[in-house]
């Protein structure tokens, strides 16, 4: 998208992410891939450049700038390693966020804090064996016994899991109150009982460490609880909202990363006497490309701006996460076509943008979650 867009202040921030992700990041992004391998120079890298809590307050360790340099910044490193995105997402939005908007003040230094310098790594723990979808069919417990809770249970695909220092675990506090039986935990994952269980061998992003995680009688003091006991649903739903615009961001970094990848071979690749790129066949695909985009990242910033606003956008963040999904999935297939026989090899990154992409269309609520999300919105 033109430049003409964004202030003076946003082309620094996304210059700034645009040259660490081509200079630094593009140099380990296959590897990455190739060994599963987490990306442990380049997240130490971002937090030196204030990248892991880039919208958290100065006071609490963060950069102080809004949640549009955020999903700048994000799409500039999706674009080359989908890996390095999602881990800054998470710990963005997934954990940072909802400190920054439930946690108390004395949770904002100990927690927050870390986080927001990248000095600690976070997870969300909310998604279990049976709780995908249906999120609020928690099973693990937090039971109350004084001044502290008793966790246990079983977290399931949790994204950083393997190296998550800190973690916000969702759990029931009152089985006997449907509306408000759920609670919001910040949880040391150092703590005794906490353990890494199976680390599930991915498709794609393969960078990015995914893990169940098992609580075995966790305690977790009541200082822990973050926002009010019952509340645990809430903070989930509107994590989830700006969660959302993370994967959407991501997802159209990796359409971008293909699309570019494409042109370029276009250009070179040279068949019946000249570029591919002067057919009409292939000027067709690649306008569809350019202008899908355009339309997800618009989507993205919309409801971006209206997040910056502190508006409701819980139905613009599933749109956009629904929209820059499919079209990362459609964009990067034809990236492939593009590439002919060649995309189908491992010496070239669309097959990665291929594997990466997918996972955008079932992460942080499935494409027929968003569905739903939106129809519930429009149909009030």
């Amino acid at each position: 998208m033109s430049d003409v867009l964004l202030k003076d202040e946003h082309k620094m921030i996304q210059q700034t992410a645009r040259e660490f992700a081509q200079k630094e990041v593009a140099l380990y992004a296959a590897e990455c891939d190739r060994e599963a391998k987490f990306p442990k120079s380049g997240i130490q890298k971002c937090a030196e450049l204030g990248f892991m809590g880039i919208a958290v307050p100065e006071q609490y360790g963060g950069s102080g700038l809004d949640y549009f340099s955020y999903v700048l910044v994000l799409e500039e490193i999706a674009a080359v390693c989908a890996s390095t995105a999602v881990i800054v997402s998470v710990n963005n939005s997934l954990v940072c966020t909802p400190l920054k908007t439930f946690g108390n003040e004395w949770q904002k230094k100990t927690f927050l804090t870390p986080l927001a310098r990248g000095e600690k790594l976070g997870c969300f723990c909310l998604s279990e064996p049976n709780a995908g979808s249906d999120a609020g069919n928690q099973q693990t417990i937090a039971l109350k016994k004084g001044d502290e809770y008793i966790l246990s249970g079983t977290k399931n695909f949790i994204t950083n899991g393997p190296q998550a220092d800190t973690a916000i675990v969702f759990a029931v506090t009152d089985k006997s109150n449907p509306k408000k039986r759920i609670s919001a935990f910040i949880v040391d994952m150092h703590s005794q009982g906490v353990e890494v269980g199976k680390v599930e061998k991915k498709m794609g992003i393969k960078g990015s460490g995914c893990s169940q995680i098992i609580f075995n009688d966790v305690k977790v003091s009541k200082e822990n609880l973050l926002g009010e006991e019952g509340e645990g649903f809430k903070v989930a739903l509107h994590t989830l909202d700006g969660g959302r615009i993370g994967i959407g961001t991501q997802a159209v970094g990796i359409a971008r990363g293909a699309f570019e990848a494409a042109r370029n071979y276009a250009k070179e690749r040279i068949q019946f006497g000249k570029p591919i790129s002067e057919f009409q066949a292939i000027q067709w695909i690649l306008a569809d490309m350019a202008t899908t985009i355009d339309a997800a990242r618009l989507l993205v910033y919309r409801a971006t701006e209206l997040e910056d606003r502190g508006l409701r956008y819980t139905k613009e963040a599933a749109m956009a996460k629904l929209f820059a999904s499919e079209t990362a999935m459609k964009v990067t297939t034809n990236a492939i076509q593009v590439y002919g026989g060649y995309g189908y090899s491992k010496e070239y990154p669309v097959e990665r943008f291929f594997r990466d992409a997918k996972i955008t269309e079932i992460y942080e609520g499935t494409s027929e979650v968003q569905r739903m999300v939106i129809a519930g919105q429009i149909l009030r």
